[in-house]
């Protein structure tokens, strides 16, 4: 771990705190320090069983702690200061691993219970960043200053330009995630069901299910066409000829999120021909990235090519170049074509348009695209084109103007393959893109 890049990391968050209290203050508020939280613990409703925890982005932002009632306070021109809650506790552990690279660039202030940090905390104006607007008031924190819209749009708007610390964790994450979809596709080959392919990726990267950046998508055949199919059947039904799975890995709270489709050699023959044309789509539009673009251009291009994929296999059977305004190709793309990768897998800011909080909603034609963001240098997304065969969007158009160009015979063929969806993740750099996933693979 290195060690100068976390302390470079600190010092460009510290900036960027500071800029995020002088846009409060000019919009009228006082604010003299930030209060972060990193989230209470909830139990599931009538039990007493805990709901997995996640800490609240931005103070995950700060510290490779994913922990209950940790604080930090964020002052110009000091260190931060770290109040590291644990309290006396013979039920569950509640050590934290303090380790050098980390807690070397952060005064710890080790306390039994929430309720001692108020004896702490300076006697100013103090602003709350957190989800428990409760205990906020219970600091004495005024209404006002509890997630002040200019202040948190200021630090979603910095979340999207990655710190070298940043870019190292994210690096690292793809480099795992890629291991472990190597072993899902030995998994695969080899016969395996959903939960011997998820279990397969979980031990490669070393992680329980609940650390994983997001719950993964492990979709044999028909259930590929599902975007966020959930379940790990235990058995194969058939002979399980298309894999889709959709699955990362986190490294000290940065994840990665990978999407590979593969196939066996048995699949529907022209079902294999669609997922060349997709990768080659995929990696088209990686390498037209470049900083200054506007993110939803990708959109546009993934449509596009979707279409003329779709065209050239003879499922649309129509020369028409207005598909995309006519909806045709979001029939069988219904997705956006990536989002910003951090803390978070869909990372905060996307549809931000400036610092201030404006936002640039996603085209007409596309309203589920996450990014609309102009890339700039050291930012991370994904690009992941999908083309699936949808029964719930498909049938309702059979009879339609849209289902005049579509050729029913080989959509009903290919129904139980499923979809395709390929994904990877990217950095930008001057000279155009870096992709995190495909260097290891």
């Amino acid at each position: 771990m290195s060690k100068s890049a976390y302390q470079e990391h600190v010092s460009t968050l510290s900036t960027n705190y500071s800029d995020a209290i002088e846009r409060a203050c000019s919009s009228g508020s006082q604010i003299d320090c930030v209060l972060l939280h990193s989230g209470s613990e909830h139990h599931y409703f009538a039990d007493d069983r805990h709901i997995p925890f996640q800490a609240y982005g931005h103070f995950h932002h700060w510290l490779p702690v994913n922990r209950p009632d940790q604080f930090i306070l964020v002052q110009a021109g000091e260190a931060p200061i770290y109040f590291q809650v644990l309290p006396d506790d013979f039920w569950y552990e509640q050590s934290i691993e303090n380790e050098s690279w980390w807690a070397d660039h952060v005064q710890i202030v080790r306390l039994n219970s929430v309720d001692k940090i108020n004896e702490h905390l300076p006697k100013s104006a103090i602003a709350y960043l957190g989800p428990e607007i409760e205990l906020a008031e219970s600091l004495g924190i005024e209404s006002s200053l509890v997630n002040p819209k200019s202040m948190v749009s200021c630090l979603d708007w910095h979340r999207a330009i990655k710190t070298e610390y940043e870019l190292e964790q994210l690096t690292e994450a793809s480099r795992v995630g890629v291991l472990a979809h190597n072993a899902a596709r030995e998994c695969f080959l080899n016969g395996g069901s959903e939960y011997d392919i998820h279990m397969a990726f979980l031990q490669t990267c070393n992680i329980l299910e609940e650390e994983s950046p997001y719950t993964n998508i492990v979709a044999l055949d028909e259930k590929s066409a599902i975007l966020h199919y959930q379940n790990k059947r235990r058995k194969v039904d058939g002979n399980g000829h298309v894999l889709l799975i959709d699955a990362g890995c986190r490294i000290n709270g940065y994840g990665s999120d990978i999407t590979r489709t593969w196939v066996k050699p048995d699949a529907h023959p022209l079902f294999q021909s669609l997922l060349s044309s997709m990768i080659a789509l995929e990696q088209e539009l990686v390498a037209t990235i470049k900083p200054k673009m506007e993110y939803k251009k990708f959109q546009e291009a993934a449509l596009a090519g979707v279409a003329k994929i779709l065209q050239e296999a003879d499922i649309l059977q129509t020369d028409s170049d207005d598909l995309l305004e006519q909806g045709i190709p979001q029939l069988f793309m219904p997705h956006g074509v990536g989002h910003l990768l951090g803390i978070q897998v869909h990372d905060v800011g996307g549809h931000q348009k400036d610092i201030s909080g404006a936002s640039t909603p996603p085209p007409e034609h596309s309203p589920s695209l996450r990014n609309t963001r102009i890339l700039d240098e050291d930012m991370v997304f994904t690009i992941e084109p999908g083309l699936y065969f949808i029964p719930l969007l498909l049938e309702k158009e059979r009879d339609s103007d849209k289902g005049k160009c579509i050729n029913w015979s080989l959509v009903e063929d290919l129904y139980p393959c499923g979809g395709i969806r390929i994904e990877d993740n990217v950095r930008v750099r001057e000279e155009g893109a870096e992709n995190l996933t495909r260097k290891f693979e």
